[in-house]
Parts: structure tokens; C-alpha cells; sequence
């Protein structure tokens, strides 16, 4: 067959498109925007987080670079990557919920996993901000500091799962504490809840992370602007 001008246009424009599509093929590379979605990071704690080598990180992220979905610059010794812009974060999100209502597999290993561990009972977002405004309850944000201070749910206090043991007696006992860390596949907060019961605390888990509030349009605090405050 000719190929013709409207064609040729049209196999060009397809294969910009599938650029994104190759790009994120790989599960380390979801895995990857998914932690860059939390906040810039090194390759080296790019590569601790997702489990992986640096120089295994260091190529999946060229691949994401090349497709224009994260940016690198350098810091001082080390070279600190980040989504894009905002778009990227999106982009995951709802690659992610398409995954969620299309795949019955996503739902059964999650279910697995949580029945497992105890199938805890997750606090959804709307709930959550009724009683944080009410202030009914103690909201912890589990992830590691710089993710905190990057971005984080109004009146959340960080503290981070590595700190939690030696910080308990910083809580009340007497409130209900809820943990959120990066988001429904995230199990930092499941650990947390977990530690949290066994040392008579009433605890549950949150779901959503910082990357859902900002996708249902909710406010975001970082450090800085509680600074100005």
C-alpha cells in the first residue's frame, strides 16, 4: 500500500504517543514516578526506596528522562531527579485508576496482601478531613522527613516509621490516630498502624496520600509555607 501524506502524519503522531507508552512499560519505572511524585530524590535514595541498584535506577530514570516525564539537575555531588511538571503526576494517577477499574487483579492482590496483614480498616480522605478539622484525631505522616516538607495534609505531624518506635510517647493515648504515607499501595502506614495497636494506641490507616489530595483538588502544606505562618 501507498503510503500517503495523511498516513505518514498519522503513524508519526502515533509513535510520539507510544514514547510515553515504552517509557512507563517497565513496573520499576511506575515505581520510580510514583516515589518522584512524593518529591525530588537522588538516584541513590531513588534506588533504596524502589529496592534496586543505583545503576539499574539510573537507567530506568534515563528512559523516563528521554521521554520527558522527569527532569535531572545537579546537587552539589549528586544528581537530584523530579516529575516533570504536574501533568506527569496526573498522568500516573490516572494511569493508576485505570488499572484499579479495569484490572480485578489489582484489587485481588491488594485484598490478599491486606488479609494478610490483618485487613486493617482504611480511613477514606472525606472522612479523614471531617475529623481532622474537628480536630478529632492525631493524623501521622509516616514517610521519610524530605517527603513531608515537600508536601503534606494540613495539621499532619511527620513522623517518619523509622522514628516512630522511640517517639510514642510524643502521642496522646487518649486520641484516635490515623497514618497516611504515599498513597493505597504504600505500606509504610500499614507498618505503622500495626506497631501503633500493639502499644495500645487506637489507629487506622488513610489510604489516600499527598498525590490523591492534590488529585481531588484538596490544599497541600509544605514546610515552608508553616513557616510563614
Amino acid at each position: 500500500m501507498t503510503s500517503t501524506p495523511n498516513r505518514r502524519f498519522k503513524d508519526r503522531i502515533y509513535e510520539q504517543f507510544a514514547r510515553l507508552g515504552k517509557a512507563v512499560s517497565a513496573p520499576r519505572r511506575l515505581e520510580l514516578l510514583d516515589l518522584l511524585g512524593q518529591g525530588p530524590r537522588t538516584v541513590e535514595a531513588l534506588a533504596e526506596q524502589a529496592g534496586i541498584s543505583v545503576a539499574n535506577a539510573s537507567q530506568h530514570l534515563q528512559i523516563l528522562r528521554a521521554a520527558r516525564l522527569v527532569e535531572a539537575r545537579k546537587q552539589g555531588c549528586y544528581v537530584e531527579y523530579r516529575l516533570a511538571d504536574e501533568q506527569v503526576g496526573r498522568f500516573f494517577h490516572a494511569l493508576r485508576g485505570l488499572a484499579e477499574t479495569r484490572l480485578a487483579e489489582v484489587e485481588q492482590v491488594t485484598r490478599a496482601y491486606l488479609e494478610e496483614r490483618g485487613a486493617m480498616e482504611a480511613v477514606h480522605g472525606t472522612e479523614l478531613l471531617r475529623r481532622v478539622r474537628g480536630g478529632e484525631v492525631t493524623v501521622l505522616d509516616v514517610r521519610p522527613s524530605e517527603e513531608y516538607r515537600a508536601g503534606h495534609i494540613p495539621g499532619a505531624l511527620s513522623v517518619p516509621l523509622s522514628e516512630l518506635k522511640k517517639r510514642l510517647a510524643e502521642l496522646p493515648k487518649n486520641r484516635e490516630v490515623v497514618a497516611y504515607c504515599r498513597g493505597p499501595y504504600c505500606v509504610m502506614a500499614i507498618d505503622a498502624v500495626e506497631l501503633l495497636r500493639k502499644q495500645g494506641f487506637k489507629a487506622h490507616r488513610m489510604e489516600q496520600g499527598v498525590a490523591d489530595w492534590r488529585a481531588r483538588g484538596w490544599r497541600v502544606e509544605t514546610s515552608a509555607e508553616e513557616v510563614r505562618s
